[in-house]
């Protein structure tokens, strides 16, 4: 006669046995899980173009998302290719540089001094350390070399994170073709989760996800492209890492025209730079800080309810855990996750 004891030691082993399955299959999964969200990502946001493409050439399901995929490896990859081989270069000069203190800074233009509000004392302190760069970088000396580790890191790992966008569009493109089985997929799975509320929930996780890639990851990843490009152009100094930095800015939503001005500016005091170059570069900047403000009303019409402090939670922190791949993933994973907590928190003021 089985009693309740043996019963519940019996359903323990069960449970422990299924989640000892679980954790082995995430375990053997969990280098994947970061290229198929991406991907998954990328297919919500190329859906619409995906569509278009079918219906206006006739081709089929499977060569109409091939269309897509190359055309998003071509568009994406080379510009992406150029910018990190910036930033590995410029990170292994300037690290070479600190470990033989060998570092040196030119001095300040005598433009420099007229600027407005700032010039003398940053003519000071500019020329303070080209002639002394020991004295001036001594005194943040260990926030310099944590800044710089991370970024050799980052830039290390660039050339694995390219291999991780192309594997991330092919499985895109895969997505794009069963589109609508994974979709009930998912509407299965909130119908198991959320009662009879699968439908609503699945539109409402696809329309945010298609507003933070269009409205925020497409628009930071242009901007920051067509800025490195500039930087890149115009010779200037760790043009890559300044094109990563307004990456970055532009995903947690602080203008990048912050860094594009000073940069500006400095091109007109340059000796070596001409002024149409300089006045080129300047008109070339302002347009890719303003983008912003022309795309997001179009491409960001639902608009995302999330608020700032949840995108740089997700974008930085995603950055942390996954690399360059996870400063995407984390903004639209936190954004999402708040998004269905407050659509489960308030149900009514989900439409």
């Amino acid at each position: 006669m089985t009693t309740k004891t043996s019963t519940s030691i019996e359903a323990a082993i069960q449970i422990a046995l299924i989640a000892l399955l679980g954790l082995w299959c995430f375990e053997i999964a969990k280098p994947f899980i970061s290229p198929i969200v991406w991907a998954g990502i990328i297919a919500i946001g190329t859906y619409p173009i995906y569509l278009w493409v079918k219906n206006k050439t006739g081709l089929s399901a499977g060569w109409s998302a091939t269309l897509v995929s190359l055309a998003l490896i071509f568009i994406l990859i080379i510009p992406t290719v150029l910018i990190s081989s910036a930033l590995i270069d410029n990170t292994q000069d300037l690290s070479n540089h600190l470990e033989k203190n060998e570092l040196s800074i030119p001095p300040p233009s005598e433009g420099v001094a007229q600027w407005p509000l700032i010039g003398k004392q940053l003519s000071k302190i500019w020329m303070q350390a080209s002639q002394d760069p020991k004295a001036i970088l001594g005194q943040y000396a260990s926030e310099i070399k944590t800044f710089v580790k991370w970024i050799l890191t980052t830039a290390a790992s660039a050339s694995l994170n390219i291999l991780i966008f192309v594997f991330s569009i092919i499985i895109a493109g895969v997505f794009l073709v069963s589109g609508n089985g994974v979709k009930e997929t998912f509407i299965a799975i909130f119908d198991r989760v959320a009662g009879d509320r699968g439908k609503e929930l699945t539109e409402l996780s696809l329309s945010t996800v298609k507003s933070v890639v269009t409205g925020i990851l497409g628009i930071a990843l242009i901007q920051s492209l067509l800025a490195g490009l500039g930087f890149i152009a115009m010779d200037i100094p760790a043009a890559g890492v300044l094109a990563f930095i307004c990456l970055i800015m532009a995903i947690v939503q602080i203008d990048i025209l912050l860094v594009l001005i000073p940069l500006s500016i400095w091109a007109f005091s340059s000796p070596e730079t001409g002024t149409g170059a300089a006045i080129a570069f300047l008109v070339w900047n302002i347009g890719v800080g303003l983008l912003n403000n022309v795309l997001k009303p179009i491409l960001l019409a639902k608009g995302v309810n999330a608020p700032m402090s949840v995108i740089f939670v997700g974008a930085i922190g995603g950055m942390m855990l996954s690399g360059i791949i996870g400063l995407f993933i984390g903004a639209v994973v936190m954004v999402l996750g708040f998004t269905l907590f407050m659509a489960w928190l308030k149900p009514s003021t989900v439409s």
